[in-house]
């Protein structure tokens, strides 16, 4: 009996040992401990609009089987391709790599109309934003609401010259009557035409002898602060968000979208600030505060405390 034959059983146990660790380490080097971070997928660009499309590509380096998630309800299982979004909103455009790896990607969709209102608006003459009657004495606030204008010159029609610069003022009627006030912009050809009612506060004997009090920075502020959180809970509430999106653009951030915005300590932009708080319903804007800047009467920076109802 040779050797072979004598030992045959250790040979066997020894070849079917080696066959084991070979196939283990074949096993372990196909799977290396891959996660999600070594993914690699693109999604482009991130903000669209309706029917625009969105290009996606898989080059992931290991994996047998892939699936796309698009969020809308579509799915595919292509390594690259486009897909058009047919409903504004957020999506999350998720990448599932053999049902185990999942990598995702966002994307804002906005409404086509936005883009076209965009256009029209940068073509609209200015307009005055204030009250159609108030008391005599009271302290009222005019707004001009422009996208292009530098200079405003106010007339409040009581003494006949001008009596303000500035994009945002206040005036107080001495008299009680009907005026009507004027804006002169260096963007509008025709003078800005705003009709109010002064109705009287006190007997007439008593009228010269009551002085008006200019409002305080920290009162002016306070309107803004209110009139700003007013709009932006009716956007939360599903108002028309063209209107209160735009009229809070034009009247306060000087058609600046990137303005920072706080929400709850986290920032982001003030266009995609309002986009999502249009999508993400039942939220309750408790509080704004507002940075302006002095000297161009502009909103800098916006402070917004919310919460779920």
């Amino acid at each position: 009996m040779n050797y072979v034959q004598k030992n045959r059983r250790n040979i066997l146990l020894i070849s079917g040992g080696v066959i084991i660790l070979v196939a283990l380490l074949i096993w372990a080097l196909q799977n290396k401990g891959y996660t999600s971070e070594d993914m690699v997928g693109t999604v482009t660009p991130n903000s669209v609009n309706v029917e625009e499309p969105v290009n996606f590509e898989d080059k992931t380096p290991f994996g047998k089987t892939r699936k796309w998630v698009f969020g809308d309800g579509a799915e595919s299982t292509d390594q690259k391709g486009l897909h058009i979004y047919k409903k504004p909103g957020y999506y999350q455009v998720s990448l599932i790599i053999d049902n185990e790896f999942t990598k995702t990607f966002n994307v804002l969709v906005s409404s086509a109309a936005l883009a076209i209102l965009n256009d029209t608006e940068v073509r609209a003459s200015t307009v005055i934003d204030a009250p159609s009657q108030a008391m005599q004495l009271e302290n009222v606030l005019f707004r001009a609401v422009s996208n292009d204008a530098k200079i405003y010159s106010w007339k409040f029609g009581e003494s006949g010259n001008i009596d303000a610069k500035d994009k945002m003022v206040s005036y107080s009627f001495k008299n009680p009557g009907s005026y009507l006030v004027t804006l002169f912009t260096d963007a509008d050809t025709d003078p800005i035409i705003h009709q109010i009612r002064i109705l009287p506060s006190y007997p007439v004997e008593s009228q010269q002898e009551i002085q008006p009090i200019a409002p305080t920075q920290g009162e002016v502020i306070n309107k803004i602060n209110d009139d700003f959180r007013y709009h932006l809970q009716q956007i939360a509430n599903g108002s028309n968000f063209n209107f209160h999106y735009y009229y809070l653009l034009r009247t306060y951030l000087c058609n600046k979208d990137n303005v920072s915005v706080s929400a709850n300590d986290k920032n982001i932009s003030f266009y995609y600030y309002c986009t999502g708080l249009q999508f993400d319903k039942n939220n309750l804007i408790q509080e704004v505060t507002t940075t302006v800047d002095p000297g161009q009467n502009c909103v800098t920076k916006v402070e917004v405390k919310q919460s779920k109802e």
